[in-house]
Parts: C-alpha cells; sequence; structure tokens
C-alpha cells in the first residue's frame, strides 16, 4: 500500500482481516501520517503480529519506545501489581505513591552524578517545553539555541525548536528559534575539499570501524555557533543551548569528537544551560544509559527523558542539578497526569528488566554485529554510511543519480520493500536514510535474520546492485 494512498484514506484491503484500518480511517486526522495498512493485535518480544496474520520483525519499537520489546513478562507483572491496588493518583492532590518513590529512587541510580532533581510529565515535547521553562526561569534569559537537523517535538516550545523537517512546523505560526548548524560530516562541503579527511562508511565504533577518538572535524559548526552568539543571539539574550547527544529524527548523526565538550564550554562560560535531550537516544538504547556518555565526559544541566523509560507508557520528564527549580514557585510547572502510579509502575518494571536481562550490554553486542552487517551490505549496494551507537543504527543510501543508483527516494523504497519481507522499518531526517532501533533484547539469531530480510528487500529496490 501506498503512503499516498494511506494518507489520504485510501485503505483497501486484499486479506481476510479480523480488524481493519479501513473501518476508521476516514475518521481520524490525515495529518498523522500511517506508513502502513496494519493493524496490530499482539506483540512478544521483537515481534508484531497483525490483524491480517502477518507477522513482523520490528526494527521500530515505536521509535525507540518499546525498548524491552513488546509485552515484557517483568514490566506486564509490575503493570498487573499495580493496576489492583492504584492506577493513578495526582501529583497535586496526591504527590507520590510507591510507584513514583521507586521511579525516582532509579532515576537517582542511572542519572549523571550531577542531575538528583526530577520532573515528570507525560512525552518528550512536554518535557522539553518544560526544560525552556527551567531555563528562561534560572537564567532570566529568553532565547534557546537549537541545532539545525534536531527534533525536539511538536507541542509549540519544542517545535520552535525542531529542525529537521519543515512539515512539523509549516503553516503554524511559530516564532522562528536561534538555530546553529551541526556537524553533517558525510555532507559536509569542507571534508569533501580536503579529499574525504578519513571519513569512509563505517561508523567509528570499536569493533567495526576506526576508533571514535580519530575522527576529525572541520571545526566550522563551533565557529558558526561563536559567530551566532555575536550576530544573531548575544550571550546575554540566551539561556540554553539544547542538542540531542546523537540526532534522531535528523538521521542518527554522531557528533565528532570534542564537539559537544566545546558546547559545554560556551554554556559554562556565558552562564547559559546545556540541556541533552535524550528521548530517543537514552535509556540504554546506545549501549549506555545515556548516550552523551558513550562520547563525552561533560554532564548537562538538564537532562530530558521520555520514550524507551517505560516499554509503552506515557512517562518522560527532566533530571536537572539541584538548583534549576530554585527560582520557580509552586504552580509554575504541573500537569495532569504527570506521575501516575501506573505509568511509574512500568517505567520501574522497565527500568528493572534492563538491569536483569543485561540489556545495555546487548544493546553494544548486538549493535556492533548489526553494523558490522551494513557495512558488508555497502559492498553490493549504495550505502553512503552506516552510522550510530548501540541499536540506534541509521545507514543513509547514497542519493538517486549521484551516486551508484538512480532509484528515486530510496530510503522509502527500502522501507516498503522490508515491509513486503516481514520487517517494520522507519526513515529519518531529510536524507535518504533508514533508522534501525530494534528491541534493546534483540538476539544474535534475530539480528542475523534482519540483515537477511533487509539484504532482500534492497536487492528488490537496486536489482543492478554494485556487487552483480
Amino acid at each position: 500500500m501506498s503512503r499516498q494512498l494511506l494518507s489520504r484514506g485510501g485503505i483497501t484491503q486484499t486479506h481476510r482481516c479480523s480488524h481493519t484500518l479501513a473501518s476508521i480511517v476516514d475518521n481520524l486526522s490525515p495529518a498523522v501520517a500511517k506508513f502502513h495498512d496494519v493493524v496490530a493485535v499482539k506483540g512478544e518480544g521483537c515481534f508484531v503480529e497483525t490483524a491480517c496474520g502477518k507477522r513482523l520483525l520490528d526494527l521500530t519499537s515505536g521509535i525507540g519506545v518499546t525498548s524491552t520489546g513488546h509485552s515484557h513478562p517483568t514490566v506486564v507483572e509490575h503493570i498487573k501489581k499495580q493496576a489492583e491496588t492504584l492506577i493513578f493518583s495526582q501529583q497535586n492532590c496526591l504527590p507520590a505513591s510507591p510507584a513514583s518513590i521507586q521511579l525516582v529512587e532509579e532515576l537517582r541510580r542511572i542519572m549523571p552524578s550531577t542531575l538528583s532533581r526530577f520532573f515528570l510529565c507525560n512525552s518528550g515535547s512536554e518535557a522539553v517545553d518544560n526544560a525552556i521553562k527551567v531555563a528562561r526561569s534560572f537564567t532570566g534569559k529568553r532565547n534557546v539555541v537549537s541545532v539545525s537537523g534536531g527534533y525536539h517535538g511538536r507541542t509549540y516550545g519544542a517545535m520552535s525548536l525542531t529542525t529537521s523537517k519543515t512539515v512539523y512546523r509549516q503553516s503554524f505560526g511559530v516564532d522562528p528559534s536561534v538555530v546553529a548548524s551541526y556537524p553533517y560530516c558525510l555532507h559536509c562541503p569542507t571534508r569533501v575539499a580536503a579529499g574525504g579527511m578519513g571519513y569512509g562508511v563505517a561508523p567509528r565504533v570499536p569493533g567495526v570501524g576506526e576508533e571514535y577518538a580519530g575522527r576529525s572535524c572541520c571545526g566550522t559548526p563551533i565557529q558558526d555557533l561563536h559567530t551566532l552568539l555575536k550576530t544573531q543571539s548575544h550571550p546575554s539574550e540566551t539561556a540554553a543551548i539544547i542538542i540531542e547527544p546523537i540526532l534522531g529524527e535528523g538521521g542518527f548523526l554522531v557528533p565528532p569528537p570534542g564537539y559537544l565538550e566545546e558546547l559545554r564550554k560556551v554554556c559554562t562560560d556565558n552562564d547559559m544551560l546545556l540541556i541533552f535531550d535524550e528521548v530517543q537516544s537514552g535509556v540504554g538504547r546506545t549501549g549506555s544509559w545515556w548516550a552523551h556518555q558513550g562520547l563525552t565526559a561533560v554532564q548537562p544541566d538538564v537532562l530530558v527523558f521520555a520514550k524507551g523509560i517505560a516499554s509503552g507508557f506515557p512517562v518522560a520528564g527532566l533530571a536537572t542539578r539541584h538548583d534549576a527549580f530554585d527560582k520557580m514557585a509552586p504552580g509554575m510547572m504541573g500537569g495532569t497526569y504527570g506521575g501516575s502510579a501506573l505509568a511509574c509502575a512500568a517505567a520501574c518494571g522497565t527500568l528493572q528488566a534492563i538491569r536483569e536481562d543485561e540489556m545495555i550490554a546487548n544493546a553494544g553486542v548486538r549493535g556492533e554485529q548489526l553494523m558490522r552487517g551494513l557495512v558488508e551490505l555497502s559492498r553490493k549496494y549504495p550505502i553512503a554510511e552506516v552510522r550510530g551507537r548501540g541499536l540506534m543504527v541509521a545507514l543513509e543510501f547514497e542519493s538517486s543519480g549521484l551516486g551508484r543508483h538512480t532509484v528515486p527516494n530510496p530510503a522509502a523504497a527500502v522501507v516498503e520493500a522490508g515491509f513486503d519481507e516481514g520487517l517494520l522499518l522507519i526513515t529519518a531526517g531529510i536524507k535518504e536514510t533508514v533508522r534501525l532501533l530494534p528491541p534493546l533484547c534483540i538476539t544474535k539469531d534475530e539480528v542475523a535474520m534482519a540483515l537477511d530480510k533487509l539484504e532482500k528487500a534492497m536487492n528488490m529496490v537496486f536489482p543492478n546492485r554494485v556487487g552483480s
């Protein structure tokens, strides 16, 4: 089923199914993209079963949400047990529950040592909106600098910082934000003019490619940031810099060594807060609890978390330095559902499952296996770059007509072909990129299966492949 048909409600059914999307699609907002004609009825581990009986190997995890896999027994048990005693305790009227107390204790264990206060809410967007509140109230300054290609959410505050695609903010009258350039090294004209600067297809990950520390950068993005602070937003009016340590929707871009350190220095020198948006990259996804921990020793003033923290329940929040809320009065932050007992129980079950099943170590090992397999595929198919950390992996195809193929929109074509092969995939960013975010519990055999299905999908899209 084509994406165009799905987006306009033209759903048809070709198999006998217990439920159909066609039955409700005219009652749903067409502004929400629907990539496949699917009604999901069951999920277990890394697999999802549809109402038509199709079994899909899920390499999206709900865009990084089902970190422990679908219906992990430990998470299910926590949810069942909590639902039998207390489903909801509103955080103003009933400020805490045993589940929320346990979650705060768990967060203290896994957060950077400098972050000791927490705010709980429902979504990454809501958390980012509140991070803006924290930055503005703490510093007394207004502007927040984001980076090109960053994605921070769809609510108005978060949307104002989002630049990964224009579709997220066009026509909505969003106040323009201050945007710094980001080191998208694959497409850096300075690097290309310099002969490549040692940049290759393989990611700089131990066991896959060369050492990360050996990656070089032309330095232009940091120079541009200093220029921005002199021409667009003076430090005296700049409250914070917000960045995803590894860009998510922007294409799973890993910054060069020293980049995050430079951002920390700029913020420290100018009384600005450094905000790490770890909504997609956090909670073990990259082989460490938080993505920045595998890239740098510096720590943020505010860390935003969501998605994989609760295996599908709406839990999000902020972890901040202890004094971050000191200039706020009671009532300046809040929300009806933040800290819900049932959602907190799901989060506690998630963190327990990740720890007991050693999923963070698994993310590292299986991520290396996945990336090595993708690098091998690049010898046959027009893959320009494999990048990421752990099980936050992307492959970017060469642009049509500029490399080894003439296929229009190859990333979307591979996603569609992958679905036909029983793979659930998703694209990322404005380039020809497919992102892979399988559950952290994925096994060696399941990674091998994913690579086999992905190769079959690529063979359908690129029949005149490089190695043929």
